[in-house]
């Protein structure tokens, strides 16, 4: 398959673009990112609780709560003291815009710890809290579950 550019002899150049190592190259860089993009999904380690829960798209725009199981809390990845929690969490254009947010502890959490921290996201103003659970049992961070929501719009702890 060539195409000749002129000149009618036997010597005339073919141009010809050879695709080869390029899907090769292609295919080794769609690899490695599948590989690498579940190991970016959270900042922060923790064991998180096992639940039979379906999963959810996750939308990468909404703000994760992580607590730790040293009682640590996190926005994201940036550490939040628990006395600026509301003040940061209201901040976000998410919580702002949908009152949308989701939340994962270490299972080693006391139970106090979380709900508190449900209460101060309440008067942040979020109104759906997903809660992630791990349904493999792996330690690996997983989509969120379902956000859950009380009736009348406040958070369900």
């Amino acid at each position: 398959m060539g195409m000749s550019t002129g000149g009618g002899g036997k010597r005339a150049p073919v141009s010809e673009i050879n695709v080869t190592p390029l899907v090769d190259v292609m295919l080794v860089l769609l690899i490695i990112f599948m590989v690498a993009a579940p190991m970016m999904t959270t900042a922060v380690p923790i064991d998180l609780p096992r639940a039979r829960a379906e999963r959810i798209e996750v939308e990468n725009e909404t703000p994760l709560i992580t607590v730790a199981d040293d009682g640590r809390i996190f926005l994201g990845r940036d550490e939040v003291a628990l006395s600026a929690l509301v003040a940061r969490v209201s901040a976000h254009p998410v919580v702002r815009r949908e009152g949308k947010l989701y939340v994962q502890a270490d299972e080693t959490v006391p139970y106090g710890r979380v709900v508190q921290i449900f209460g101060l996201l309440k008067e942040a103003g979020v109104t759906n809290l997903g809660l992630v659970t791990d349904p493999a049992g792996g330690g690996a961070v997983p989509a969120p579950t379902a956000p859950t929501q009380a009736p009348g719009g406040s958070v369900a702890p």
